[in-house]
């Protein structure tokens, strides 16, 4: 009986104990704003209190707001009084007219009482996670018992990353899976690194060797492949919008492929993720830039332009400048910016105005959505170059540096020129399809508001069919004071000229005055202008020094050179001014605003300038919390499939949650800190984690706890590129072309694709190794994609597209069995697998294509088929030698149409198209 009471005793107490560890526990938790009482903002009431809306003159954006009065003169909240806070009373009232949300069933009574606990508490703010600069994380080492893997973690870890992995896997009841077999990584590693199968060098070293780090060595070496930069440049092409064309109605042709080549060659060198931004947005802005840092500019010089006539220039221009600034949150930041245009972000506490402020710093570029697609780089010949760094030297002699670097700048990039599209005030004058200042008798046109100061010389481009008439530069009117007079000359095509102006100070309209008598009607024209440069004179000087560097200025500025877009800051004297849009129109200007970035984000660093360079400087900030996180995601994303945050686009308030946030920190750290930003070092630690090199195969228990492998115990099944597939195919054939960089190719393409209005652009089919290049080189034309590789989700690439999101359609499997080019890799792959024996034939090809041994089950599948095939073949010699015409006679047999056949069906296996 003692014995009971004694029992009976220990079980209270220990019930005691635990109930209050309970409420203590409880009474001491806080509410967490972001994970508990943001989400809740955001779904219920932001639509109606938000940047967007401010019903009732409430915003729930920030603290502050809520702690203002309303339009019912009523503080929203007081902190730590909740039945004091109009916030919550609208909440509780039973009042429908009072009751919040309005004209809404009112919010479950488990929301309201987090949000009253969340005011009893003080109504703590809380900044977003990804608006937090990223700090070091702590490894969380365990060595708890894995379960399904015999050994603790620290046994099966091979990196930092997998103790995260782990212990979310341990969180929800799962293990990790066993390693997959060297064939399997073979395939797997070389399709994410160089994104296609190894070389038969690399596959036979690694598969032979017995090394503890055979796997680590084939990855350092996947990573030297020149390779590796083709397919790391792919990705990034749709975030730079590339195309081979402008878009808009015309599409015409762009000459842009040399910043492709700069975006390969960045990934092979291992450029610095830092200097790789920083050149692309202001590679013209750095000390004496390069070549090469100019045509890394071309990432923002992919914008669509209109050359359709009677558009408006400058609505296309500014429109050039939104794409940047969206592309540059959407793309580098993770972050959605665009609505912040036409009102305040409506989940994130940006504001209106300071998506005008972002604006500002790519509102000076000398693009105008101009038809030729100024500003150029200009691309001289080695002799060239060195024509032009002697005459360099010899002007800073003669007239000083300032005038050598504008000459120079000005021979590179034909820059700082004032487009005659800029002109206005016409008379009998036009911007002749909305492309050029074009004049007839007696016509007046106006170019606004010109610093003359200093300058002597105007050096313009014009093209003229007549030989009579003049013009007249005038100051300030029509009639004003004369500059300078012209006879025109006639010409063949365009051509540039120089002429004298007289010396004038300050800033001033100019009006242009064209007379041609001979001109008996009015309509026609007697003279177009394309640019117009005021600059100071060449030194003057008859020595022979003079001459020959005058002469080869004139020869530099007037050579028929090739050329690539690239960026041009405005100088000082042509600078625009930054408005505020109302609503998002560029018609609607309200307040100036000058360069800066949103409050809630770091202040730009100490000492940049207030332009691009200034932005690029603060964009790769390690104070910066969004920069490093973004492409720390983007690999992840393409080497599982899915990102830590799936929402590449977004890592706000309303992007998905991240699965392994901790994971995510860590890593952009250690990619800023430890790996100095070498986009090679982070993809090589992540493959080489045990989290990576994992089985695919996925047990019946994994499916139902984890449908969507987000804890990863298993390694993931994922559907290959566009690129990755066409890529594959022409590589395991034996047809691909190891030719790197240059112009675009036109691989096959059905006739009648392309529908090019107002020009006559055709897809004319490349010849030779041309046809079989990578994919990375295929023309892309905006309004009519590459149909092969759109059918498997590549992008249209008209706006910057942070991630691809797979398809399953009819069409996929219709390219990949009758496109000539698979069905060419398909018959080249028969060609190299034939064989007497045809099952070691099959194997020989299935092996080839897919990287393992083929199993008795499919070697029976395969075989059923050849046989069918060849039967059938042999019934049809006709068809056999349509399907062959392009082979010998000797290889025009039965035998060879059939092996294809296998082939075809090989390369539409889930194993071909799927990475495992």
């Amino acid at each position: 009986m003692l014995r009971s009471k004694y029992l009976l005793l220990a079980v209270f107490l220990i019930g005691a104990v635990v109930c209050s560890t309970i409420v203590i526990k409880n009474l001491s938790s806080t509410i967490d704003f972001n994970t508990q009482v943001k989400p809740i903002i955001n779904k219920r009431c932001i639509s109606c209190h938000g940047g967007v809306k401010q019903s009732g003159e409430l915003s729930m954006m920030t603290r502050e707001d809520l702690l203002k009065a309303g339009e019912s003169g009523h503080q929203a909240i007081v902190p730590g009084k909740p039945n004091e806070s109009e916030f919550y009373r609208r909440l509780v009232t039973t009042d429908e007219e009072d009751r919040m949300p309005y004209d809404a069933p009112a919010l479950p009574k488990e929301e309201i009482k987090i949000l009253k606990q969340w005011i009893k508490e003080g109504a703590k703010w809380g900044k977003h996670w990804a608006y937090e600069s990223v700090a070091a994380v702590e490894v969380p080492k365990s060595n708890k018992v894995l379960g399904a893997v015999s050994g603790k973690v620290s046994d099966w870890a091979a990196s930092p990353i997998d103790y995260f992995i782990v212990e979310k896997m341990q969180e929800h009841g799962l293990s990790p899976s066993t390693a997959a077999d060297k064939q399997t990584l073979l395939r797997r590693a070389a399709l994410d690194i160089i994104g296609m199968p190894a070389s038969d060098e690399l596959t036979n070293n690694f598969l032979n060797s017995e090394a503890d780090d055979a796997f680590e060595q084939l990855v350092t070496q996947l990573l030297e492949t020149p390779q590796y930069g083709e397919r790391w440049a792919s990705v990034w092409m749709d975030l730079a919008r590339y195309s081979d064309t402008k878009g808009a109605e015309r599409d015409d042709v762009r000459n842009i492929w040399e910043y492709r080549d700069w975006l390969i060659r960045a990934f092979n060198q291992d450029m610095p993720y830092d200097q790789f931004l920083t050149e692309q947005i202001a590679g013209d802005l750095l000390p004496n830039p390069t070549d090469a840092q100019y045509i890394a500019t071309g990432f923002h010089r992919n914008t669509v332009t209109n050359d359709e006539g009677g558009t408006d220039n400058e609505e296309f221009r500014v429109a050039a400048v939104v794409d940047r600034v969206n592309t540059t949150w959407e793309g580098l930041l993770g972050t959605t910016f665009s609505c912040v245009q036409c009102h305040g972000h409506p989940y994130d506490p940006i504001k209106h105005e300071e998506y005008y402020e972002f604006l500002a710093f790519f509102n000076n570029t000398r693009d105008n959505d101009t038809y030729a697609d100024y500003p150029w780089l200009r691309k001289f010949s080695e002799a060239q170059k060195a024509q032009l760094a002697a005459l360099s030297t010899w002007l800073e002699e003669q007239a000083g540096e300032q005038q050598a670097k504008s000459t120079e700048l000005f021979l590179k990039t034909w820059q700082p020129i004032h487009y005659s599209l800029l002109a206005d005030s016409f008379t009998n004058a036009e911007i002749y399809d909305t492309k050029f200042l074009s004049f007839r008798n007696n016509a007046v046109a106006r170019l606004a508001d010109v610093d003359l100061t200093d300058k002597n010389e105007l050096i313009f481009r014009y093209q003229s069919s007549e030989n009579t008439g003049r013009w007249q530069l005038h100051l300030d009117s029509p009639t004003g004071k004369v500059l300078t007079t012209v006879s025109v000359k006639p010409t063949k095509g365009w051509q540039i000229q120089a002429v004298n102006l007289a010396e004038v100070k300050g800033r001033h309209d100019l009006y242009f005055t064209y007379k041609n008598p001979a001109f008996a009607s009015l309509k026609k024209v007697g003279v177009k202008f394309d640019w117009f440069h005021f600059t100071q004179q060449f030194p003057q000087g008859n020595t022979a020094a003079h001459k020959k560097y005058e002469q080869i200025y004139w020869d530099l500025m007037t050579a028929n050179t090739d050329h690539t877009l690239i960026m041009v800051e405005n100088e000082n004297a042509m600078q625009r001014k930054t408005h505020v849009w109302d609503r998002g129109s560029w018609l609607s200007k309200t307040a100036e605003v000058t360069p800066d970035v949103p409050a809630i984000f770091p202040k730009l660093p100490e000492d940049a300038p207030n332009n691009r360079l200034g932005l690029a400087q603060w964009l790769v900030d390690k104070r910066n919390p969004l920069t490093a996180r973004t492409m720390v995601n983007r690999v992840w994303e393409q080497l599982f499939g899915i990102g830590l945050v799936e929402t590449l686009e977004d890592l706000g308030t309303q992007g998905i949650t991240p699965t392994h946030q901790e994971l995510l920190d860590y890593l952009a750290f250690q990619f800023m800190n430890e790996y100095n930003w070498s986009v090679k070092t982070l993809i090589k630690n992540i493959v080489l984690s045990a989290t990576y090199q994992q089985d695919a195969k996925v047990s019946p228990e994994l499916l139902e706890k984890d449908p969507l492998n987000k804890w990863y115990a298993h390694a993931p099944r994922v559907r290959l590129s566009a690129e990755q597939i066409r890529d594959q195919a022409l590589r395991v054939s034996g047809l691909l072309s190891d030719k790197m960089y240059g112009p675009s190719v036109m691989p096959y393409q059905p006739a009648n694709i392309w529908s090019s209005p107002y020009n006559s652009q055709r897809w004319e089919m490349s010849e030779g190794e041309d046809q079989y290049r990578r994919s990375i080189y295929t023309y892309w034309k905006r309004s009519s994609p590459y149909p092969a590789m759109l059918t498997f989700d590549a992008a249209n690439r008209n706006v910057c597209s942070a991630r691809r999101i797979r398809t399953n359609t009819p069409l996929q499997a219709l390219v990949a069995l009758n496109d000539p080019t698979y069905m060419q890799a398909a018959i080249q792959l028969s060609i190299n697998s034939h064989s007497d024996r045809s099952s070691d034939a099959i194997a020989t090809a299935y092996e080839t294509a897919i990287g393992l041994p083929i199993n008795e089950e499919k070697q029976l599948v395969l075989q059923n088929l050849y046989d069918d095939m060849l039967a059938a073949y042999q019934q049809d010699e006709a068809d056999v030698k349509a399907m062959l015409k392009e082979q010998t006679e000797a290889l025009q047999t039965s035998e060879i149409a059939a092996l294809a056949m296998v082939c075809n069906a090989i390369m539409n296996l889930d194993e071909f198209i799927v990475k495992g």
